[in-house]
C-alpha cells in the first residue's frame, strides 16, 4: 500500500522527469494538494499524471502540464496575474504560491463557486474568482503582468494581448480545438510582441459567452 508521502514524492519525481524543474513551481506544486480539486469517483487518482473530468464538461489539467505552463510565466513575486478558465482552480491554487495577486475568470458559474469555497477552504486570501467571459479578460484590472489562458483558441486573444503589460508574459495554448495545440508563450516588447512555442498539448477550447 503506497502511503500519501510516497505518492507525492512519486508525483514530484514525474513532474521533474517531464520537464518542470524550476524549484519554485516545484514547491507550489507540493504545497498545493491536487487531491483537493477532484471529487467523487476520481479522487483516487489526484496524483496521477493525466487530466480528469470535474463537470461543465471541463478536466482538471495533467499536473506535467500545469507545471510547464506555470515554469513558462516565470512569476516574480509581485506579479499579478490573470487567469482565463478557472476550472477546477487547481492552476489558479498553485500561482497563489507564486504571484502577488491571481485573478481567475470562468465562465461556467458552478464551478467558480465550487473553486471560490476551496479557495476559502485553504485560506487562499489572493485569488479573485470572477464569473465572466474569459475572452475579453478583465480590462478593469489591467495591465497584468502574467496571463495564462487554460483553453486553446485558434490565435491569442485581442483583448488578452491588450492587456499585457510591456515586458509581461502570456502562455497559452493555441490551435485548432480538435487537433493537437502548440503552447506558446507570447512575451509583450516595446514594439510588439514575441512569439516562442513550448510543445504539444491538447486542451478544451477557447469559448466565448457565458456557460450555465
Amino acid at each position: 500500500m503506497t502511503t500519501e508521502a510516497e505518492r507525492k514524492m512519486q508525483f514530484l519525481f514525474a513532474l521533474r522527469s517531464r520537464g518542470v524543474t524550476d524549484a519554485r513551481v516545484l514547491t507550489a506544486m507540493e504545497k498545493i494538494d491536487r487531491a483537493d480539486f477532484v471529487r467523487g469517483i476520481f479522487a483516487d487518482r489526484a496524483y496521477e499524471d493525466m487530466p480528469l473530468p470535474i463537470g461543465a464538461g471541463q478536466t482538471i489539467s495533467q499536473p506535467s502540464v500545469v507545471g510547464l505552463m506555470t515554469q513558462a510565466l516565470n512569476i516574480q513575486p509581485r506579479d499579478k496575474v490573470l487567469e482565463v478558465g478557472t476550472g477546477s482552480g487547481y492552476q489558479a491554487a498553485v500561482l497563489s504560491q507564486l504571484a502577488r495577486r491571481v485573478y481567475t475568470i470562468e465562465r461556467h458559474k458552478r464551478l467558480v463557486t465550487e473553486a471560490q469555497a476551496i479557495f476559502d477552504r485553504l485560506g487562499l486570501t489572493n485569488i479573485t474568482a470572477v464569473h465572466a467571459d474569459g475572452s475579453f479578460g478583465l480590462p478593469e484590472q489591467a495591465p497584468f503582468d502574467r496571463i495564462l489562458v487554460t483553453a486553446a483558441a485558434e490565435d491569442p486573444p485581442g483583448p488578452l494581448l491588450a492587456q499585457l503589460r510591456v515586458g509581461g508574459i502570456m502562455v497559452l495554448p493555441v490551435g485548432q480545438s480538435d487537433a493537437v495545440q502548440s503552447l506558446i508563450r507570447v512575451t509583450r516588447t516595446e514594439d510588439g510582441f514575441d512569439y516562442d512555442e513550448l510543445r504539444a498539448v491538447r486542451f478544451v477550447p477557447l469559448v466565448e459567452g457565458l456557460g450555465s
